[in-house]
């Protein structure tokens, strides 16, 4: 897709998994061939900015030929969204698998309609947009669960694919394209999908590589592989480094590259430390008065004490210019916000659209017209309390001036 600042190319791993050859060779397309940033997404895919038509072709064919990129584009549009922390043949890798083989069975679905295979020890992508979700159950079996309603129907073991295409085939047939999602969908489940069965939730892997505001560049993706078996795309927004050998961890930290904070580890996955970079690049926030908040980009200082709250109190998408459908800078503002240590959660959307953030936020900020809207523990798409603001009123009005 265009977008402000060049064609966005996006890369789905499979599996959620990037091997360090294939790593590697996502960061030398976004530094060679992009701008050099790379957006981690709430989808658990990586965006690379900054494409020409011809740099855009030849990314492509070579993360065909990589694997990262079905040569299907129907097949590629399916959003396959998977708990990042799965190991080999578990259930989370064996449902993903069998339907990654699925995928040419599903109909034609909507362009944001989503399939999350959550089947660890416990569901943790509740929060992650997806319209039908495989899930652990509390009586340890698999579940079935259209998005929107709480409660799911059992699966039979190797029988999950089967489905979920026949679900998926359902909202179709039943007029699921017009609603676009299917917490939006009003029709009645077939009786054979109705269940009474809740998932078994959980949190997130512990400790993960989370750049601020989930963008990094190609080099410091690089110097993250660098000695890694693989890299974990997660939809929160970070990664998680898997290590073959968990003696030659120390490696994984670079400090020349982007200040890391130590942590534990499971086994097999390094579950790494919190990546913060400077804002190079955004421009200074503009005050609509004509005065400026200076020459300099602000950003956070890599404060030790409170990086791991921060990263994950505060949420903010690319905004105004690069994304097309923005009307307002937002990543100068939330760093203006933390700055301030405005308490949160808070989220700054370039648009009603909400794409750092799904779940309702103590502060939702929304833009507008060039404006911005300020909404009280909701999302972007919710009624705000205050509107029209400007940046020098809202940042005075929540004590940030």
């Amino acid at each position: 897709m265009a977008a402000g600042d060049g064609l966005l190319l996006r890369v789905r791993p499979p599996l959620a998994r990037l091997t360090r050859a294939q790593a590697l060779l996502v960061a030398e397309l976004a530094a060679t061939g992009g701008n050099g940033a790379i957006d981690l997404t709430r989808r658990a895919a990586l965006q690379l900015r900054g494409f020409d038509a011809a740099g855009w072709r030849q990314a492509t064919e070579r993360l065909v030929a990589a694997g990262l990129v079905d040569p299907d584009p129907a097949i590629e549009a399916v959003a396959l969204t998977v708990a990042p922390d799965w190991r080999e043949g578990d259930d989370t890798h064996r449902v993903a698998r069998a339907l990654m083989a699925r995928r040419g069975a599903l109909p034609s679905l909507p362009p944001k309609f989503g399939i999350a295979v959550d089947a660890g020890t416990r569901a943790v992508l509740g929060d992650t947009p997806a319209d039908l979700r495989v899930e652990r159950a509390g009586d340890g079996g698999l579940i079935l669960r259209a998005d929107g309603r709480g409660v799911g129907v059992h699966l039979a073991p190797g029988r999950e694919g089967d489905a979920v295409v026949a679900l998926a085939r359902w909202f179709v047939a039943s007029g699921g394209a017009a609603a676009g999602r299917m917490a939006r969908h009003a029709a009645a489940l077939p009786d054979w999908a109705v269940g009474e069965t809740r998932p078994l939730t959980g949190q997130s892997p512990g400790a993960q590589v989370a750049p601020r505001f989930g963008r990094m560049t190609g080099a410091e993706l690089a110097a993250l592989a660098d000695g890694a078996e693989a890299l974990r795309v997660t939809p929160w927004r970070s990664l998680l480094v898997e290590r073959g050998d968990v003696a030659s961890r120390a490696g994984i930290c670079r400090p020349e590259i982007f200040p890391c904070q130590e942590s534990g580890q499971a086994e097999g996955l390094t579950e790494g430390s919190r990546l913060h970079q400077p804002a190079a690049g955004l421009p200074p926030l503009a005050w609509e008065d004509g005065a400026r908040c200076g020459d300099q980009t602000y950003h956070r200082d890599d404060r030790s004490k409170d990086t791991a709250a921060d990263t994950f109190s505060l949420d903010a998408c690319v905004g105004a210019p690069a994304c097309p459908q923005a009307s307002v800078a937002t990543r100068a503002l939330a760093d203006r916000l933390a700055d301030a240590r405005v308490a949160g959660p808070i989220h700054v959307s370039g648009c009603a659209k909400g794409c750092a953030r799904g779940a309702p936020a103590a502060l939702t900020i929304v833009g507008r017209d060039g404006r911005y809207d300020l909404v009280r523990d909701g999302r972007a798409d919710s009624p705000p309390r205050l509107r029209g603001l400007t940046a020098a009123a809202l940042l005075a009005h929540l004590g940030a001036d």
